[in-house]
């Protein structure tokens, strides 16, 4: 993914661009060079792209709003239908859970509960097994699907049993349906037509989501939904999540627990796959929790599954030399500050011996940080020492231009990862 500063910005180009979106990186560099705050016409959005710039956004709660930067323009300008659809056919219209403090504290402390790295480290044989059972299904085929074959099964498979969910009723293909429904109330590009396709996707999600919370408020089990349902502050006027809190709270952890991971353990093999020789570096090394940890920072660092998230700036305010107008989007470019040579010298490199290799953007920062971190980056790092364990040889299976994202702006996965490789002897 070489980025290039050869091309000028005039100000016309936008990320809706199919050939910006499925190779953005030039364009970020770019923006990061020449127009580092910039206002992109096609979204009606401000990209904010260096580092340090994006520090600025994401440490000022009070200046940009994390909760009018997703509900002022859910379900992209079709909020009000949507949400007649909801309340009529699935249970009520029910936001996101991106809110702001004081409200975003009590919301935290309640479900932060259900990733304690206690619980967490105990997934780690859960995890392993389920990532073997499925390279053990492709790996004699010499063939495979990197999205489509291991990282959607596996995260889908998991994060199912956490919440427990039956994942032998529900599938990879109804969590990937249900997610994709989801991203596109965030994600700028839908039609109307896809909109109420979507909503009706999301009735059938949050349906299915009511009724097990409601089971588990009479017959709880050793499950988050669960969890969610007991936890309890102490605190006498608001010490439990409500009914509309809970629904939402697990919505949020099946989505999220889903498709970022999914993509980031894509990821990984796509670097695999581009790579020439670094598997084979890596694999007398690939039980060193700590090389191996590193190794899946410094993907994460150059391939963000989330390339940005959105604010909304409460006054007029200054970045990057830029004011951005109150009550203007601003969207939080992770992928690009990722980048920044000023923090990530030769940040094009994959350089797992980086001294600050722990200091990208990709799970965000502040207050509103990825709650799921730990669970995400045990994931991948895991599916990382099967894939080197077990195959070798990998490469891409097409010509990377051949390569293609799902329609959505604040994520960046792929629709399809073919891939061949071999079985690693013994």
């Amino acid at each position: 993914m070489p980025e290039t500063t050869e091309a000028r910005i005039q100000g016309t180009e936008t990320r809706l661009d199919p050939a910006i979106r499925n190779d953005p990186f030039p364009f970020y560099a770019a923006l990061r060079e020449e127009w580092p705050v910039y206002y992109d016409p096609g979204l009606d959005v401000y990209l904010v792209t260096r580092y340090d710039d994006a520090k600025q956004v994401l440490a000022d709660s009070e200046t940009f709003s994390l909760e009018h930067g997703y509900q002022d323009r859910y379900a992209n300008g079709h909020v009000e239908e949507f949400a007649e659809i909801l309340d009529r056919e699935g249970g009520g219209f029910i936001r996101d859970l991106a809110i702001d403090p004081p409200a975003h504290t009590r919301l935290r402390r309640l479900t932060e509960k259900a990733f304690t790295a206690h619980r967490v480290k105990d997934l780690e044989p859960r995890i392993r097994q389920i990532v073997i059972d499925l390279i053990e299904k492709v790996a004699d085929k010499g063939e495979g699907d990197g999205m489509l074959d291991i990282g959607a099964p596996l995260t889908a498979h998991l994060i199912c049993e956490q919440l427990g969910l039956d994942f032998s009723k529900i599938g990879t293909e109804k969590v990937a349906w249900w997610t994709t429904a989801i991203l596109a109330q965030i994600g700028r590009m839908q039609t109307h037509e896809e909109m109420v396709v979507n909503a009706r996707t999301i009735c059938d999600l949050q349906n299915t989501l009511i009724a097990e919370i409601r089971d588990r408020q009479t017959n709880p089990r050793e499950d988050m939904i669960s969890d969610l349902v007991n936890a309890e502050l102490d605190d006498e006027d608001n010490p439990k999540l409500s009914f509309t809190e809970l629904v939402a709270t697990v919505r949020a952890f099946l989505i999220a627990g889903n498709d970022t991971t999914a993509a980031g353990i894509a990821n990984v093999l796509h670097v695999l796959a581009t790579h020439e020789g670094l598997a084979e570096e890596l694999y007398p090394q690939v039980d060193d929790d700590r090389v191996m940890s590193r190794f899946v920072e410094e993907v994460l660092r150059l391939r963000p599954p989330v390339h940005g998230l959105f604010r909304t700036a409460m006054r007029d305010v200054e970045v990057g030399g830029t004011t951005i107008p109150a009550m203007s989007q601003v969207c939080v470019m992770y992928a690009s500050a990722n980048y920044d040579e000023a923090r990530f010298p030769d940040a094009e490199r994959l350089d797992i011996a980086r001294p600050n290799v722990g200091a990208n953007l990709t799970f965000g920062a502040g207050i509103h940080k990825c709650v799921g971190i730990a669970l995400a980056r045990m994931e991948v790092k895991v599916a990382a020492q099967e894939f080197i364990r077990r195959l070798t040889d990998i490469r891409l299976a097409v010509p990377e231009s051949e390569l293609t994202f799902l329609p959505t702006l604040a994520t960046q996965t792929f629709a399809r990862l073919p891939l061949t490789f071999r079985r690693r002897e013994a």
